[in-house]
């Protein structure tokens, strides 16, 4: 009898082997590696991204939005954090809720319902006449964000050939990333409208929302769910369409063999997350996706995301519409590598790749927090020190450094030839304008001398080694922590698992979203700013330690048959380790992944 460790040693063989060279006369298994994909499948995973696209553009078109909002509707700084952090937040409670709408409506119901709740927030968003109302739409959108971010991974998982997989659910990153591109590149656009230009950037998401609402009418279901819920017939013709009309009874066995398997082990009642947490190799299958999608946050991929214009600025850049283009040019640096991880995913794995991205996300932090350090150690010192009448401590500050950290506080100087001279730290009026700053500044030098009114940054000539931790950070991070986290989760729990388990992980990465976003200029401004990415290095380091010893290969593998690399006492993740438990052990034979049983007699290195 062939072992199951075998059955799956073979199945990665051939999955690598579909890579490198043609495939072989045999097989012809489930897999269906004889034939090339069929295009419907693509058609499929198009419009399924759609959803990671609104996902990235309403995350991403904040940012710039907000520069024209605050003016207009002279918003203050606890209306702005909740603009920002309400979506983040609607969407936590959206995706843990995911997991119950997806068992019971299906996968295709739950992205009809996240784009038509796309489409009614972006509406609200484009008329909105007051803040309240403004907030009102970014809840909307982020209730459609948390559904689509859980919902889009498992169908297009559940649709994709093994052997495409990895590469089509990839995809829904590439589109997530894409989304916050084009919506850094919208806001640069629309800056220069002098009224009502954030009304465009919130409220064009509408057009991507309702092309998928309308594609998706004309979709079929997950055939998973279909067999799950015993609708056979359509499960047979849906799977036969997204095959090409190939023969399909190979993979249909295999699902409902394994749908039967789970309901004589599990029964049908009880609650599924309990059935999870009580079932050993489920339990750990979740440990390993929320772990992932935890350390993906702690990486401060948000912080970058949502602050890059700010932090830009704070490394010195001085125009507004600058930092806005720059923040544009690293979103594309984070979509281009984007790309580079869908090329990847296959060809290297979802181990090797998420691995060698941490590495790298690690030594670039290392970067970002070197180049602040170095601005802060050439810090402009404050040479002039003016009565203040306000008695506030901007004028205590001896170093430009002190005087960003305090948000009270802006740094007035003069410059000839790069050289700063004739510096003071002064208060900032809350309720005024950075024009009245601007004269509160000219008021402390001579006016005739053109002074330089810089809040939020240090003059500094160590600009370009922030800009360059940027661009390396996000070349490191897009192809492996960028989209490895939502691609392992759609593929490590059993179908009856499937959809609480990817709701509990996207709930996890939201709720450390909103941690991490939330926090980040408060840990600023305790740590200092290289502090706080040094700090973020180290979360990462954290990380790298989490995926050597917990996250196994999926590659190659059908999703019936991924479960059993959690299976205990022995469960291989291509690395010696052990946890004693939950009796797992991690081992390596003959040079490839697998799973081994006390009956199995490979020769294990």
């Amino acid at each position: 009898m062939i072992s199951m460790g075998s059955r799956r040693q073979e199945a990665v063989d051939d999955g690598e082997q579909s890579l490198i060279g043609p495939p072989s006369a045999t097989d012809g298994d489930v897999l269906d590696r004889d034939a090339s994909t069929p295009g419907f499948v693509y058609v499929l995973a198009f419009f399924s991204a759609l959803g990671g696209f609104l996902f990235g553009y309403d995350t991403g078109v904040v940012s710039g939005a907000m520069l024209l909002l605050k003016e207009e509707m002279n918003l203050s700084a606890l209306w702005q954090e909740l603009l920002v952090s309400s979506t983040v937040g609607a969407a936590a409670l959206s995706a843990l809720s995911g997991g119950f709408l997806n068992g019971w409506f299906g996968r295709r119901v739950c992205i009809l319902l996240a784009s038509f709740i796309f489409s009614i927030g972006g509406f609200i968003l484009s008329v909105a006449p007051g803040k309240v109302v403004l907030l009102v739409g970014r809840i909307t959108v982020g209730l459609g964000i948390g559904i689509a971010s859980m919902t889009v991974p498992v169908y297009i998982a559940e649709v994709s050939p093994p052997h495409k997989r990895g590469q089509l659910v990839t995809i829904n990153s590439l589109f997530i990333t894409g989304g916050q591109f084009v919506a850094s590149v919208i806001d640069g656009a629309f800056s220069y409208m002098s009224h009502d230009g954030w009304r465009y950037m919130l409220g064009l998401s509408v057009v991507p929302a309702v092309l998928q609402f309308v594609g998706f009418l004309f979709l079929p279901e997950s055939p998973r769910w279909l067999l799950q819920k015993g609708r056979s017939q359509e499960a047979r013709q849906a799977l036969s369409r997204m095959r090409g009309g190939r023969s399909v009874d190979e993979e249909y066995d295999s699902i409902r063999t394994s749908i039967e398997e789970e309901e004589k082990e599990e029964g049908a009642g009880g609650v599924v997350i309990w059935r999870i947490l009580s079932n050993g190799p489920t339990r750990r299958a979740l440990i390993v996706g929320c772990g992932l999608q935890m350390f993906q946050q702690l990486s401060g991929i948000n912080t970058v995301m949502y602050y890059s214009a700010t932090i830009l600025q704070m490394a010195g850049v001085r125009d507004v519409k600058q930092a806005i283009w720059l923040a544009a040019a690293t979103s594309a640096t984070n979509f281009v590598f984007t790309l580079v991880g869908v090329w990847l995913v296959e060809r290297v794995g979802r181990r090797k790749l998420t691995l060698g991205s941490l590495i790298g996300t690690g030594l670039s932090l290392t970067v970002l927090a070197v180049g602040f350090l170095l601005s802060a150690q050439y810090s402009p010192p404050t040479t002039l020190h003016p009565v203040d009448p306000q008695n506030s401590t901007c004028r205590l500050y001896g170093f430009c450094e002190f005087c960003m950290l305090d948000p009270n506080c802006g740094f007035c100087y003069r410059e000839n030839n790069s050289r700063v001279f004739d510096s003071s730290c002064v208060p900032v009026d809350q309720a005024s304008t950075d024009q009245a700053a601007w004269g509160s500044c000219s008021n402390q030098t001579e006016a005739s001398k053109s002074p330089i009114w810089a809040y939020n940054y240090c003059p500094t000539s160590y600009s370009w080694v922030v800009l360059l931790g940027l661009i390396l950070y996000l070349a490191s991070f897009a192809p492996g922590m960028g989209t490895m986290p939502w691609t392992v989760n759609s593929e490590i729990y059993p179908l009856w698992a499937r959809s609480t388990g990817n709701a509990c992980s996207a709930g996890v990465n939201w709720i450390f979203n909103v941690l991490v976003s939330l926090t980040f200029l408060h840990v600023a401004q305790y740590l200092t700013y290289y502090g706080a990415f040094f700090m973020y290095t180290g979360l990462v380091v954290l990380g790298l330690f989490f995926v050597q010893g917990c996250l196994p290969e999926t590659k190659g593998l059908q999703l019936e048959d991924v479960e059993d690399l959690f299976t205990g006492p022995l469960c291989s993740c291509g690395a010696s380790s052990a946890t004693h438990s939950g009796q797992v052990q991690y081992t390596r034979v003959n040079g490839s992944n697998r799973l081994t049983s006390d009956n199995d007699d490979s020769d294990v290195e």
